[in-house]
């Protein structure tokens, strides 16, 4: 591969060297991507074998504790040491978990795996997107993000049926031995492509207090999410103690912040509107992207009465929707080289979808609510793009992995607290309504259609309506929560695009060898 330059320090690539350089880079998003959906099919064998069934959900939360309490350090490591170096150890330590799991006795050395899959993990996502900032002008961005639009949809869709596959033609454990093939492609194709990635920071001393302080405080937020509302009341000792430490600790964080030297979260960037907004825009974003792609699958299964592989399928209208608001967004900013536009229109029409929702139920004919989800996609797909490559566009380049990995922090944050809301939402219509009787919802939901199908003709009516009715208050928030993303895109500021990549600051740079 060969890097075109248009001077010494505004380097520029073409279209093919771009896609060179992405090969291994978006093979490493999708196994990131894949591993978040691939497990949830497989959760009933493992238990099984392993017997630990009081412990199952923390084979998911163990994951999503670690991979989103090192996706801020990544990217402050990937602005000091290189993008290239960082990725590669993202993947080595993502197959290290992925070897402990596959390899695990029992629920405890699983979910111990699952946390340093997790680490790995945190690492994967963001630095692709970071990646492709060192190579690709803003303006002209979006044309590749598309690219990692459509592994989100392939991995939200195939990750399910694969992980069910596996499990039925072999073992559970072969979901987490499918990375290594996977993963070994990944790091030798990016480890060859990324080798003349820029390194656009010095050697510093590593913001240990800070980072010391973050973890904690990111653990104990998520844990608020996990467990607030569905395992301990929100009022609970240990939830109001948890809130209480992550305050404490990211006051200190502030603190440690303002006075390091290198900072491992730059206060500069809380001072550029286009951050601030922007980060906040992800927060919502993710609340509501992620809280469709939990919540759609389960409100097809009990209300609609798809089965679980087939819910996976029927949400496909949904991810094409995402697929083509993201291409589309792209193709948009690079006309127009204009963003503050992109979130009005998609959450708008993610608002309407949402809404037309509340009207769904058992008789609606599949095509109607497939169109829903159609639209519902084209509406969300269009604001991951945007936001990231808003904040790109605000940011020096020795900020830029900094700055990634906070935007996909909030979002991370922001899906964690949308599941939480909109979980205790739906439980709490479920439990208002008693219409399970003695039946827990939670059981209900586990259990699929089979578990509602097996209940007597008179009780089954009853808990369907009120899984209907309490899927509509669930959209309703849904909505809102697109509504309050508008009213923040209000106050972002547009920022001409750059057409060139941005030429680095006049500093020693320390290039990346072959090795």
């Amino acid at each position: 591969m060969t890097a075109l330059r248009g001077s010494p320090a505004s380097p520029t690539y073409s279209h093919r060297d771009i896609l060179h350089m992405l090969s291994g880079t978006v093979l490493g998003m999708f196994l990131g991507a894949l591993d978040q959906t691939i497990v949830s099919t497989s959760l009933p064998a493992m238990v099984g074998e392993l017997k630990g069934m009081e412990h199952m959900s923390w084979t998911i939360s163990a994951y999503l504790l670690s991979s989103t309490a090192s996706t801020p350090i990544y990217g402050k490591l990937s602005d000091l040491y290189g993008r290239r170096m960082l990725f590669g150890t993202a993947i080595a330590i993502f197959l290290a978990g992925s070897i402990a799991c596959g390899l695990a006795p029992s629920m405890g050395a699983l979910i111990a795996g699952r946390a340093v899959q997790g680490l790995g993990g945190g690492g994967l996502i963001s630095l692709a997107l970071t990646i492709i900032a060192d190579i690709v002008p803003p303006r002209e961005r979006g044309r590749y993000q598309a690219y990692f639009s459509t592994v989100w949809s392939t991995a939200a869709v195939g990750g399910p049926m694969l992980g069910g596959v596996l499990v039925d033609a072999l073992s559970w454990r072969w979901v987490f031995w499918i990375n290594l093939p996977v993963g070994i492609a990944a790091f030798l194709l990016s480890w060859r492509a990324l080798k003349r990635l820029p390194v656009h920071g010095r050697q510093k001393p590593i913001d240990y207090p800070g980072a010391a302080l973050l973890l904690p405080a990111i653990v104990a937020l998520l844990l608020v999410t996990t467990w607030g509302g569905t395992t301990l009341a929100w009022t609970s000792p240990t939830i109001l103690g948890l809130v209480a430490g992550a305050l404490i600790l990211i006051a200190l964080l502030v603190l440690q912040e303002l006075r390091a030297d290198d900072p491992l979260l730059p206060p500069r960037l809380f001072r550029s509107n286009v951050v601030a907004i922007g980060n906040a825009l992800a927060f919502f974003m993710g609340a509501a992207s992620v809280g469709a792609t939990i919540f759609l699958p389960l409100f097809l299964q009990v209300v609609i009465g798809a089965s679980a592989s087939n819910s996976g399928l029927l949400i496909l209208p949904y991810m094409l929707g995402i697929t083509v608001g993201a291409t589309a967004t792209g193709r948009f900013i690079r006309i127009t080289g204009r963003y503050k536009l992109v979130p009005f229109v998609g959450l708008g029409i993610a608002i309407a979808s949402f809404l037309l929702f509340v009207g769904v139920s058992r008789t609606t004919p599949a095509y109607l609510y497939g169109a829903y989800m159609a639209t519902l996609g084209l509406g969300l797909g269009p604001a991951g793009p945007m936001v990231t490559i808003a904040v790109q566009n605000a940011v020096e380049p020795r900020d830029m992995g900094s700055a990634t990995a906070l935007t996909s922090f909030f979002r991370s944050m922001g899906g964690s607290f949308g599941v939480a809301l909109l979980g205790a939402i739906l439980f709490a219509g479920l439990t208002r309504s008693g219409a399970a009787g003695s039946l827990s919802p939670s059981g209900l939901l586990h259990g699929g259609p089979g578990a509602i199908d097996a209940l007597p003709d008179a009780v089954r009516q009853a808990v369907v309506a009120s899984f209907t009715h309490s899927f509509r208050y669930v959209y309703i928030t849904g909505a809102a929560i697109c509504a309050c993303g508008i009213a923040l895109a209000v106050f972002i500021k547009e920022l001409p695009l750059r057409a060139r990549l941005p030429v680095p600051r006049a500093e020693p740079v320390r290039g990346e060898s072959d090795s």
